[in-house]
């Protein structure tokens, strides 16, 4: 496989990765740990990640628990998780912090699937980008003779080949996060 070819495999591969992330943090009404990735809680003058400071838990398919390893923590993790705005209100019992995940409606559940399709857009787009790129690199190197003509249409049909096979892969993720969020 040629390096373009490679790079361009890889680059794909990226673009997947972010939109799984990006999934992640849709609320589908399961306690996912997923949910509080993007939060941080300022410890000592720094903005740390949750689960830096704390353990975090889904006891139940409703719930997730948060154990700060410092009790003190308490106010700034619950300050943090409201800052966050993920929809979800904290209590605690001095010791450890509850989120209650409740279900969300029919409305919100076709809000998070409009989100999860703009997501889906934003990394076939990526996907597609990554195809132009490398195809313009390639037609770069035939141009200086670097590569002959039939390398060019062969590497060629390998990037568009990894495009389709990447933009599937899309499509299939994003339907099963559909049913997800749709079945609750």
């Amino acid at each position: 496989m040629h390096e373009v070819v490679k790079s361009a495999k890889q680059n794909m591969e990226k673009a997947v990765a972010v939109f799984r992330d990006e999934l992640k943090t849709l609320r589908t009404g399961r306690a996912s740990l997923g949910i509080l990735d993007p939060i941080r809680v300022d410890y000592y003058g720094t903005p740390t990640p949750l689960n830096q400071v704390a353990n975090l838990g889904v006891p139940e398919p409703t719930l997730i628990v948060i154990q700060p390893w410092d009790p003190t923590l308490i106010p700034a993790i619950e300050h943090a998780i409201l800052k966050a705005n993920i929809g979800l209100n904290p209590s605690n019992d001095g010791k450890a912090i509850k989120l209650p995940v409740p279900p969300p409606t029919a409305e919100r559940r076709k809000e998070l699937v409009k989100v999860a399709h703009e997501y889906a857009e934003r990394a076939r787009t990526a996907v597609r980008n990554v195809r132009r790129d490398r195809n313009d690199e390639l037609k770069k190197l035939e141009k200086d003779k670097q590569i002959s003509e039939d390398d060019l249409r062969h590497h060629l049909a390998e990037v568009q080949k990894l495009t389709d096979e990447f933009i599937a892969q899309i499509n299939q993720i994003l339907a099963a996060k559909e049913r997800e969020i749709l079945e609750g």
